[in-house]
């Protein structure tokens, strides 16, 4: 009892002892921002990576992708039943995308099939009008959705897309707090987005023969972004925008001569929230790409026609099925199956195949994601290092008390107070500023952590030059800011045990005072 009674004792009375609980409470602060705000980092990168990818790639890693696609699909679901869910094409390209002759920026041209891409993976999350007008995204030709007048004077939209919308008002019941306030100023219409206003009743403006492919424009792309982080929607959805392409021969020459214009409608914008993606990607369908970019079945001289390529094959597994285990039968599938084809082997075709590979999402961003593990690790071992100085401060300090106490280490000795015992009150002592020191650093960390890039956008508004954090730079577009338990627990662990090895040696001292020497002292 007399040692909780001391030790509570002198984190009252030596005010010196609040430089020690002061040193753990900075460390335990900046070690759990950082691992934080790394670690953060590092599943943003596993996550997105696994969202855009699905679990699986099939790829030869060149634009002219490679053939017999089709086939392979279906051989997957009929060799592995049960284990894929959905597998499904896309072809990479890279093109010129201009808006309204005004606005020119490179792009690359991502091909699917939308409804199996949003299976495939979390492309459907990152739409913003398919979120508030579910359903109204397509890719395929459509006319520029128009504002209009009701009879009753008031402002709504075509009947198919106001009814998705109050459809989707119904289904959230806060949707005055989800929804963004993006609407053009001036018009009275609340929701969502921006489109045409036409004094004629709501509805689509144009002729069928006006109808254009539907194109999903990347947010950074297209939109501008405010200070705040939200977006500015400039052009209205279903604005005409045009995109330039190359195609490329067989053989892999660029066909500069055989540009290919293509008018499209923008549909909706895409924000997977990686900015790297969000800037560059559009989203176009398939088999528009495939025959723009002469990808589908060519004739033959001798008449017969070649076959359809893509350029990737995204797989997403069945739940519960391991991706390492289902990368192995999906290898030996594709050796098994490209054995099985009728293909010269000296033919451009051959080669194509030959270069296809299957990867794990892990794999498909390994380099990547082993940079950010690595930064990770440096990072924590340098602030560790840091924090090696609050465990010698804390021996010093501790010294210090123990040289200021000798006379009470006598007296405590001298009414039966063993070795043990006296040691035991400075390794409580160091322990108790541990623990203290901890809850202060472990709730400020959070708290920071917490409210990070709320911090970073104050000190941006006061002084641009402190903006840390640049969508342009980083590959996110908001610092992490997700504290996690298990690895709080092990710096608040860590720290309790360092405060105590700074108490060990001052305490080993203290027991080693002889009574007689201690009275003397003074």
């Amino acid at each position: 009892m007399y040692k909780l009674f001391l030790i509570l004792r002198y984190l009252r009375k030596r005010r010196i002892a609040l430089a020690a609980v002061v040193s753990v409470w900075l460390c335990v602060a900046m070690v759990l921002i950082v691992i934080s705000v790394m670690g953060g980092f590092l599943d943003m990168v596993k996550e997105r990576s696994r969202g855009l990818l699905g679990d699986l790639v099939v790829d030869n890693a060149t634009l002219l992708g490679f053939p017999y696609y089709e086939e392979f699909i279906q051989t997957l679901h009929k060799q592995m039943p049960g284990q894929i869910a959905m597998a499904t094409p896309v072809i990479y390209n890279y093109g010129i995308l201009r808006v309204k002759e005004t606005y020119t920026k490179p792009v690359r041209v991502v091909a699917i099939k939308l409804d199996e891409y949003k299976q495939v993976n979390d492309f459907a999350n990152s739409l913003f009008y398919d979120k508030y007008y579910p359903g109204t995204t397509t890719l395929a030709p459509q006319l520029q959705p128009q504002l209009g007048l009701t009879p009753e004077g008031t402002i709504t939209l075509p009947p198919d897309q106001q009814a998705a919308l109050d459809a989707w008002r119904s289904s959230h019941p806060n949707w005055k707090d989800l929804e963004p306030s993006t609407s053009r100023p001036g018009a009275s219409f609340s929701g969502p987005g921006i489109f045409e206003f036409s004094l004629d009743q709501p509805g689509y403006a144009g002729e069928p023969e006006d109808a254009r492919p539907g194109l999903i424009i990347g947010c950074d792309l297209i939109n501008e972004r405010a200070p705040d982080g939200s977006y500015d929607r400039v052009y209205p959805r279903g604005s005409e925008v045009i995109v330039t392409l190359l195609p490329m021969s067989r053989s892999g020459g660029l066909r500069v001569d055989n540009a290919i214009t293509k008018q499209f409608r923008y549909a909706d914008d895409s924000r997977t929230r990686v900015y790297e993606i969000d800037n560059i990607c559009v989203y176009a369908d398939f088999e528009l790409i495939q025959e723009l970019l002469r990808m589908d079945p060519q004739q033959r001289e001798d008449g017969s026609l070649t076959s359809a390529r893509t350029s990737q094959v995204l797989i997403k597994l069945a739940p519960g099925v391991d991706a390492v285990t289902a990368r192995a039968q999906v290898q030996k599938l594709w050796k098994e199956f490209m054995a099985g084809l009728p293909v010269d082997p000296l033919s451009t075709d051959a080669r194509l195949l030959g270069y296809v590979e299957v990867e794990t999402w892990q794999e498909r961003q390994v380099q990547f994601i082993a940079a950010v593990e690595k930064e990770k690790v440096l990072v924590t071992i340098l602030f560790a290092l840091i924090s090696v100085v609050a465990v010698v401060l804390i021996g010093c300090i501790f010294y210090m008390i123990v040289e200021k106490k000798t006379r009470d280490i006598g007296i405590i000795k001298s009414v039966g107070g063993t070795r043990s015992g006296v040691a035991g009150i400075f390794i409580g002592y160091g322990a108790a500023v541990g623990i203290l020191g901890s809850i202060l650093g472990t709730i400020t960390g959070a708290i920071f952590v917490r409210y990070i890039n709320e911090i970073q956008d104050v000190l941006a508004r006061l002084n641009p030059q402190l903006l840390v954090w640049s969508p342009e730079v980083y590959t996110f577009d908001r610092i992490p800011n997700v504290v996690k338990f298990d690895e709080a627990a092990m710096i608040v662990l860590v720290a309790i045990v360092s405060s105590i090895l700074g108490a060990l040696v001052p305490a080993i001292l203290a027991a080693r005072i002889w009574p007689v020497d201690a009275l003397r002292y003074e």
